[in-house]
């Protein structure tokens, strides 16, 4: 038996056997050619071929994982239409009288090249992103293009890594989890692996990949990061009664729907859903959120090409308030920049855009954008419970530009006769030290706080979160993080304010019972650990 360690992605016990995720030989010749015409024409038709198979998983995905987490599948579309990306590849095959794979495989090196060299972590990523699509416009030209099946049996995929695309292309009925050597817990992947709820560990290391071989026993913890090949009899009966347990605890949870999130000593709090779009709504539902603590309005901004008309998110709110059916709903207003962005916002280049032109900065520096969006809003607020959150928040006179420019969308809407409700509640990301730090002077100015622990621990830490290589020194569990959630939280109460956790730390079930103590009301999280968190705050007396 041998033991490796790499980091679990998701919690849950898998055992059973490997099969090694074997990619195309794609040892791309270079040929020289007499018919540069007739080349590009394969080059066009390999790309349609492509596109075609982009839109299948697209549509997979949707299914799968939700439409916020399918939209890297609608970026590599974009990428496969991009300008200098085609005409890199048609001028190499005119200008060298070379095959169309040459052509691809120069591209993709020079691209992903470029793209590694930036500063900007989202850029960084477009690499991997590159060879994706290369790498199957060259498997449609040489016609090995991988379909990701493998045997009748479920089985645990082990790879040097998974591309998106590879992920969602698998039969998810027959992967029983997912290895790979390399590989950040903040890639497309692994995010793709947790929404589709696979035990999952990434950087097992090279070693691991060496000594293994197809069809060899295997146990995987998702929760501990631990790999164990052909284990003795007594790891197995550790494991198999492990995977037992998890698996009855999670058919328990089932039984906690309709209950109330009620602590032994009689205190309620609430729990909510985060989600990427109103696709997402139905997981809501389905795992008995009692609202929506985090709608990320952005993903109106990301699938589109142009910026969203106010009747487009007028729609889009209005249908998830609608839905929600009297349940909270809070909406965060438009947060671009750093990881995400959109080409027709032609933001520049900027060295650390983590500290830079994002969110309520971008907002305020362009009212027009903002404008539309809070028409689009307060419009859409008669059909529900509606709070709108304001991210990236630093200091006092943002709050009140904010509120400015709120009361002067209400006034345009009366003006126009347009009704709106007066109940909406207004609220601000707690998300920087900043913010926490001047909470007290933030608290009165607005109806609560939601705690955005992934930036807040960005940045108190001065750990760049998109950053694999300082993933170690990123410490989620840090005493000052947690402090400035306290100091935010006495402050809100102080003030009147509610305040609730919409981060990955909301989920974190060893500070749930700490989050509540320091006066949490709220805890917002991904839709299917809302059972996970009831469960937790019934077995909490915080009478003791």
């Amino acid at each position: 038996m041998k033991s490796y360690q790499g980091k679990g992605v998701y919690g849950a016990i898998a055992i059973g056997k490997i099969s090694l995720f074997k990619k195309p030989e794609t040892a791309v010749k270079r040929v020289r050619v007499d018919d540069t015409d007739g080349e590009k024409s394969r080059f066009e038709q390999a790309k349609a071929e492509s596109l075609s198979q982009l839109q299948e998983i697209y549509d997979k995905a949707l299914k799968e994982v939700g439409e916020a987490n399918a939209a890297i599948f609608e970026i590599h579309q974009m990428m496969l239409d991009d300008e200098d990306y085609n005409d890199s590849i048609n001028n190499i095959i005119e200008t060298q009288s070379v095959n169309a794979e040459y052509a691809v495989a120069v591209t993709a090196d020079n691209f992903a090249e470029m793209f590694s060299s930036m500063d900007d972590a989202y850029m960084k990523a477009r690499a991997a992103d590159v060879r994706d699509i290369s790498n199957r416009i060259i498997g449609n030209l040489t016609g090995e293009i991988s379909n990701g099946n493998f045997s009748d049996e479920k089985v645990i995929i082990c790879a040097s890594d998974l591309a998106p695309s590879e992920t969602v292309s698998l039969d998810k009925d027959r992967v029983l989890a997912f290895v790979t050597a390399h590989g950040s817990s903040n890639s497309h992947t692994a995010i793709l692996a947790r929404n589709m709820n696979i035990p999952a560990i990434i950087g097992a290391g090279d070693d691991f990949l060496n000594d293994i071989k197809d069809g060899c026993k295997a146990i995987v913890d998702g929760f501990t990061g631990e790999i164990f090949v052909e284990p003795d009899d007594v790891i197995c009966k550790k494991y198999l009664e492990k995977q037992q347990a998890d698996e009855e605890k999670k058919r328990l949870l089932q039984e906690l729907k309709g209950k109330e999130n009620i602590t032994l000593d009689g205190r309620k709090i609430n729990i909510y859903a985060n989600i990427g779009s109103v696709g997402d709504i139905g997981k809501v539902l389905a795992n008995d959120a009692g609202g929506i603590g985090l709608f990320r309005s952005e993903f109106l901004y990301l699938e589109n090409s142009d910026f969203p008309t106010e009747e487009q998110q007028f729609t889009a709110y209005k249908k998830v308030l609608e839905s929600m059916a009297g349940k909270k709903v809070i909406i965060r207003t438009l947060d671009i920049g750093a990881d995400k962005r959109c080409d027709y916002f032609n933001l520049k280049k900027e060295e650390n855009p983590a500290l830079g032109y994002r969110a309520i900065r971008i907002c305020l520096t362009r009212p027009d954008i903002f404008r539309t969006q809070l028409r689009a809003l307060y419009r859409a607020s008669v059909y529900g419970s509606l709070g709108i959150m304001f991210p990236m928040i630093t200091s006092v006179s943002e709050v009140e530009k904010i509120l400015g420019i709120c009361n002067a969308v209400k006034a345009e809407l009366k003006a126009e006769g347009i009704e709106y409700s007066e109940k909406t509640e207004l609220g601000i990301m707690i998300e920087t030290p900043a913010a926490a730090v001047i909470s007290d002077k933030l608290a009165p100015m607005v109806d609560f706080f939601s705690v955005g622990t992934n930036d807040l621990t960005q940045y108190t830490l001065a750990c760049d979160r998109q950053n694999p290589d300082i993933e170690q020194f990123v410490d989620v569990h840090h005493e000052a993080v947690l402090r400035l959630i306290e100091i935010s939280a006495e402050n809100a109460h102080k003030h009147g304010a509610w305040i609730g956790i919409c981060g990955e730390l909301g989920a974190d079930t060893e500070l749930t019972e700490r989050f509540l103590r320091m006066g949490i009301d709220e805890l917002s999280v991904s839709p299917s650990f809302v059972l996970k968190i009831r469960d937790a705050v019934r077995n909490i007396d915080l009478s003791k």
